[in-house]
This record gives structure tokens, sequence and C-alpha cells, in this order.
């Protein structure tokens, strides 16, 4: 046993399937990610037995046996601390307030570390930029606005309860047309998802083609739902569609006004933008709305060093990580603490 080599494993729950990967000793992934699904809703049991799943494929595709994983990441989708879940989410009932960590870990024999996966996937970020030394604040829109920060170092930061960097629930100033803020799916209004996030897409879209002047745009015509209206617009805005193009750029401002109130808080150096607008081909133009709301917000002195006009203070960087980077951050995160 003390012969064998060493590897560790990251596990990315997530509401429908679990991404996972598997590292050496010398934090170098071995084969492909494995991808089962995560049977989330129906119980923390019937998803372990699709961690074992992963585990066993991932095991069988480096060549090892299980007993040669000496530790494992693992993120949810959901709030946590100390390895119990705090929050439902979209996961079922008996997750709330379980051990899950410890429940694992007694299921394997092998040591867990676990965290959420907004965490996981700022941690997965700064593994695969070896250069990087300083910290890193990741936000990632999606379904909602997530993120997280990993200090110098690659520890992630969690707060006290494990309930930190919440991103998405920070206020912004702007609103509706009727001049009402919008209401947020966490239950408050004027949120920064409630402005970025698919959630808010839906809701602008609807908003944006009842006004009489849009009447006869292309998304208006058929019967296609709402859902499916939203998840076209990013087609649209790549073509130069102006309802689509100016439902993105103010979504780009809003979210660069709060990032740089998260900036002034944190000051991390590096602000990376993850989610699948990383994957868009309208992503350049999308980073400069973001810094057009950034530099509405933020002092001069997080856009340049006063000392050094030619030093920038804040780097925007795109998330390479793609669908993997959660799974790296725990596979990475695994074997900092278990090696």
């Amino acid at each position: 046993m003390a012969d064998l080599p060493s590897y560790f494993v990251g596990l990315d729950i997530g509401g429908t399937t679990v991404k996972s990967v598997i590292v050496n000793s010398n934090g170098e992934q071995v084969g492909d990610l494995v991808e089962v699904r995560s049977h989330v809703k129906n119980g923390y049991e019937a998803t372990f037995a699709q961690l074992d799943s992963a585990i066993d494929q991932l095991t069988a595709n480096a060549g090892v046996t299980k007993e040669a994983v000496r530790g494992i990441g693992l993120d949810v989708p959901a709030p946590s601390s100390d390895g119990v879940i705090w929050g439902r989410a979209n996961l079922g009932d008996d997750w709330v307030g379980t051990d899950i960590r410890g429940k694992y870990m007694e299921r394997t024999g092998i040591p867990v570390f676990m965290t959420n996966d907004g965490n996981a996937a700022a941690l997965g970020e700064y593994a695969l930029r070896l250069k990087h030394l300083g910290s890193l604040l990741l936000i990632a829109p999606g379904t909602g606005l997530g993120g997280g920060l990993v200090l110098p170092g690659g520890r992630s930061y969690e707060g006290a309860n494990g309930l930190a960097l919440e991103v998405g629930h920070i206020s912004v100033p702007f609103r509706e047309d009727d001049g009402e803020l919008p209401q947020c799916s966490c239950g408050l209004k004027g949120c920064a998802e409630a402005w970025v996030s698919l959630v808010a897409l839906r809701r602008r879209v609807g908003l944006e083609l009842a006004k009489p002047e849009n009447a006869d745009h292309p998304l208006n015509q058929g019967d296609t739902t709402i859902e499916e209206k939203a998840f076209q617009l990013r087609d649209y805005a790549a073509k130069g569609d102006p309802l689509a193009v100016g439902i993105f750029k103010q979504q780009g401002f809003i979210l660069g006004y709060a990032i740089a109130d998260l900036v002034r808080v944190f000051d991390p150096g590096l602000v990376v933008i993850g989610g699948g607008l990383a994957e868009t081909s309208f992503r350049d133009l999308y980073m400069e709305w973001i810094m057009d709301g950034f530099k509405d917000r933020a002092w001069p002195v997080y856009l340049r060093s006063p000392l050094d006009p030619e030093k920038i203070t804040t780097q925007f960087q795109w998330a390479i990580g793609g669908d993997a980077a959660a799974a790296v951050g725990m596979a990475y995160t695994a074997r900092e603490l278990f090696q």
C-alpha cells in the first residue's frame, strides 16, 4: 500500500450530471473527463452510487486500483458548511442537514474535502493558471450568478460558515422601465443576479418583445417558449441583431458595475469571467461592455497604478477550464490537502 502511486479525484455534482477527473501526485490529469448522471433529486444515496461509478471509470481509464486514490474533492450545487448542506437548491430533501462529506468519507474510506460549485470552479481556474500566484476572483453567469475567491497559495475563501461569495446577491441600482427594482429568485429586489443570469435574460427578452417597436422581431413569430427565445438570443447577438445586442450590452455593463464593488472589497488583481458566455463568438464585445460598467464604478486605482501608469491593477480574463473547471479544482485541492 505504501508503495502505491498516489491519485486524487475531483467530483463536481451538478443538477443533472457528475463531472469527474483524476490527477496524479504531480497534479497532471490522467485520462479524460468522465460524466455520469447525478440523480440528485433521488437523494444523496442515489448520487453516492453515481460517484462510485465515476471513480470506478476514472481509475479503470487511468489503469490504477481504487486503493491508489488518496483523496477526493467534492463540490455540491448548494450552500454548505463543514461538509453539511444548508440549503436544498435543486437537491432532494434528504441532502439538507446531512453531513455529506462525512458520509461519503465513511462509505469510501478515503479523505474527502467538500465545498460549493462556485468555489470549486474558482479553484479549477486557479489550478490551470500555473504561473499565477496571486488571488483570483471568478464570476460565472449561468442559470444564476455564481462566483468564488481563491487566495494566494490556492485556498478558497469561504467565510466563517461557508456562505461567502454569494456574488449574485449584491445590490445594484438599476431599475426596469417602470422604475421598479427587478425581483430576484432569492426573494430580494435589485440583486445583480436579477440582471445577469439566464433567468434574468428570460425576463428581459419577454419585456423587450412586448414593446410595440419589436412586434415584428423574428423572436415574436411562432409559438416558441420564452425559454427557447432566451436560448436563441446569443445567436441573434452574434449576428448583430440590435435587440439581442442591446440586452447583452446592458447585462455586461451591470455585471462590470457589480464587479467593481467586489474588487473594491477584495482587490483580487485578477477577475475571471466564466459561464456560458466564455464560449460565445461575441465574447470580446461582451468583455468591452463589462469593462464599460467596471470603469463607470471602479476607482482609478483599480484600473492602473498611480505610481506606474503602465501597470494594470485589475486584470480581466475569460475562464479556460470549461465544463471541467470545478472537477479540476476539486482534484487539485484534494492533492494539496491529502498528499
